[in-house]
């Protein structure tokens, strides 16, 4: 089903209407039944939905323009955008949401399409170097490196075996290397500590190398944070690759605005000027012993870089986790402003030293410019913010960070888009609250692009049902994590586990996991933070006899066809919390502007996060399962209407009896 928004009208009729010979034709007979597609793959199927939306993409490949489509669960948007692409023949960049979507993309999506439609078409893969193996820096860590125990040790062998026959130097086809591993950041490069031109391994550079593929590729895979990082510091080579392609499509395009935000900010952290200070004297004592004070200088950064994030914890002591600190809170009493001179005065300081012995070795001359970089980060958060951009603390027990970050990427993405004309794709499952898709449109500055929303193909009438269970504990009531517990217990003992529970909130994320114990022994529970999230999901496995309760990262991104899950249950609405810094200054901005920032920003961000959460349940045509919000704001409040309308077309159910019975059905195979 196909509908576009007011104002963004797209050509009329079906794919096959294209003119002859046109790439919207092409890509018509590419999904046909008939076509090379079907021919390769017994088990394809023609979708309308999936045509509607590849042909739209045909028309803004062709015509450069830019396009917003929100294209629901099983619509196929992947191969929708790639036969489009591959078909044109015109040089393009994908960006996707993480680094293992965009190895999915990479290593099978893309190279089963080139064989199936028989375009010769070079294809390059591109993160950023924290992802590649630095050769120089895999040397000295052989030679000095103080591993914390006996896995690291470990870790690091599998790295120079490894090493020894790898093309890419992606650390990704490490096997068995866990990607929170202390031995990563010694064997990879950052911006700070890569030596360019002056690095003995320049010419074998793992970073160079995949630059240089990608800027000969017809067709590049990056990922937002990426996109985003090289467009502030140029540092990867997506800034020199994006005014070279014709087109240029973001997957998932629900997490642009958050990742444009955080990559186009600027962030002083503590633990940065640390190492800063570390590696003054490691190498200050490696290559120039005794012709500097080393140790007093680098002990001056150190010290300027605890001192200030003591300050920016003040009162606090003990920090778990990564608390968000309004700027204010710190900065109004002056709090900052001494730690903050004596951190830029003291990398000015070891300006001079650094520059005195620049001809001992290459480091010398990197230092110096980070120490530079450093004190000119320090002063900036002396002075006050521009307008139009906020500031805040991120603080956890290792460092603090202190953010300055722009409201949303409009100036951005209208800077990129005045440059040489070329087709703008933004595609996701949930881009919006309603078909004028602007909770994505106005935060980008796409107000002009063609909308389209192509509902899932899936049967959600028939084979899902959502519940609002009556009367039930308000969110601010005391008792209603243990209630949200009790009834997953319910829910999964009925269901024989195979069941999800998604808390908007790590704190109580853990008062809902001990009720759902308490209620169903018999079940596994496993809870987020307890192991890395790859190994919770390989032990939910099936989902038979097991309970998954996760948070935020638990809800989107996950797969989980067929009847591994049939359960999803979600404490409570998941509006933005009002108290951060960001999200307050979104609602001055709105308020300044004369617009209501509940309706506004509230209502359609918990409308996009529940779609998100929701989307978890169904995830092919067969699935079939229960959506459970243990929110009763969505049947006593005006605008729970409104979030139940933005969500797939579920049955509903009225009370606890029908819910159990149905669930029961699902557990007989019914």
């Amino acid at each position: 089903m196909q509908r576009e928004a007011a104002g963004a009208e797209l050509p009329a009729g079906p794919p096959e209407s294209g003119t002859p010979g046109s790439l919207a034709a092409e890509v018509a007979r590419a999904f046909a039944a008939d076509g090379p597609l079907a021919a390769a793959d017994p088990l394809f199927l023609p979708r309308q939905a999936q045509d509607e939306l590849a042909r739209a993409i045909a028309h803004a490949v062709e015509r450069r323009e830019p396009l917003v489509a929100e294209a629901g669960t099983g619509v196929g948007k992947t191969f929708a955008y790639l036969v489009p692409l591959l078909l044109s023949g015109r040089r393009a960049l994908v960006s996707t949401a993480t680094k293992s979507l965009q190895d999915q993309l990479f290593l099978r999506d893309l190279p089963r399409l080139v064989q199936q439609l028989g375009v010769p078409v070079r294809r390059a893969l591109l993160k950023g170097r924290a992802s590649y193996l630095c050769r120089h820096r895999l040397q000295q860590a052989q030679a000095d490196a103080h591993l914390p125990d006996r896995f690291a040790v470990r870790a690091l062998q599998r790295v120079i075996a490894w090493s020894a026959t790898t093309r890419t130097g992606d650390m990704a086809e490490v096997e068995g290397l866990d990607e929170r591993s202390p031995v990563i950041p010694l064997v990879t490069s950052t911006r700070d500590n890569c030596l360019g031109l002056e690095c003995p391994q320049y010419r074998d550079c793992h970073v160079v190398q995949a630059r240089r593929e990608a800027m000969a590729a017809d067709l590049v895979v990056v990922n937002h944070h990426l996109f985003f990082a090289d467009l502030a510091l140029r540092d990867s080579g997506v800034a020199e690759l994006l005014p070279t392609v014709e087109a240029a499509v973001f997957d998932e395009a629900h997490q642009l605005v958050e990742a444009g935000v955080q990559f186009l900010g600027t962030t002083l952290a503590t633990g940065q000027a640390v190492d800063l200070g570390r590696d003054v004297l490691a190498h200050g004592l490696k290559h120039a012993r005794g012709l500097q004070p080393w140790a007093e200088l680098a002990g001056a950064i150190d010290k300027a870089a605890r001192d200030l994030r003591l300050a920016c914890a003040g009162a606090l002591r003990e920090v778990r986790g990564i608390l968000k600190l309004r700027w204010e809170e710190r900065a109004a009493d002056d709090a900052l402003a001494p730690p903050l001179d004596a951190l830029a005065a003291a990398a000015e300081a070891a300006l001079p030293a650094l520059t005195a012995v620049a001809d001992a070795a290459p480091d010398f001359a990197r230092l110096a410019e980070r120490c530079q970089g450093l004190a000119g980060l320090a002063r900036r958060f002396e002075e006050e913010a521009p307008a139009g951009r906020v500031r805040w603390i991120d603080l956890s027990p290792q460092q603090a960070r202190l953010v300055e970050s722009p409201l949303d990427i409009r100036a951005m993405m209208t800077e990129q888009r005045s440059g040489p004309p070329k087709a703008w794709v933004f595609t996701s499952a949930t881009l919006g609250a309603d078909e004028s898709l602007a909770w994505f449109t106005a935060q980008t500055g796409l107000e002009d692009a063609r909308r389209l929303v192509v509902g899932s193909p899936f049967d959600y009438p028939h084979h899902a049902r959502v519940w609002v269970p009556m009367p039930f504990p308000k969110p601010n009531e005391p008792s209603h994590p243990a209630r949200v517990g009790a009834l997953a217990a319910r829910c999964a003992l009925t269901l024989q586990g195979r069941t999800f529970v998604l808390t908007t909130t790590l704190r109580v994320l853990p008062l809902v996991a001990e009720a759902l114990r308490a209620a169903a022994p018999e079940l596994r529970v496993l809870v987020q933070g307890s192991e890395p999230r790859r190994a919770l999901l390989q032990r939910y496995g099936d989902g038979r006899g097991a309970v998954l309760a996760g948070s935020a990262s638990f809800w989107e991104g996950i797969d989980m066809p067929g009847d591994a899950l049939q359960c999803v249950l979600i404490d409570k609405l998941p509006f933005p919390p009002p108290n951060d810094p960001l999200v307050e200054a979104r609602v001055r901005q709105l308020r300044a502007r004369g617009g209501d920032p509940f309706g506004e920003y509230f209502v359609a961000e918990a409308a996009v996060s529940l779609k998100q959460g929701a989307g978890r349940l169904i995830r092919t045509e067969t699935d079939r399962g229960l959506l459970v919000l243990c929110d009763p704001r969505l049947r006593q409040m005006g605008y729970g209407r409104r979030l139940l309308r933005a969500l797939p077309p579920m049955g509903t159910l009225a009370g606890e009896d029908e819910a159990m019975a149905w669930l029961g059905n699902l557990a007989a195979g019914h």
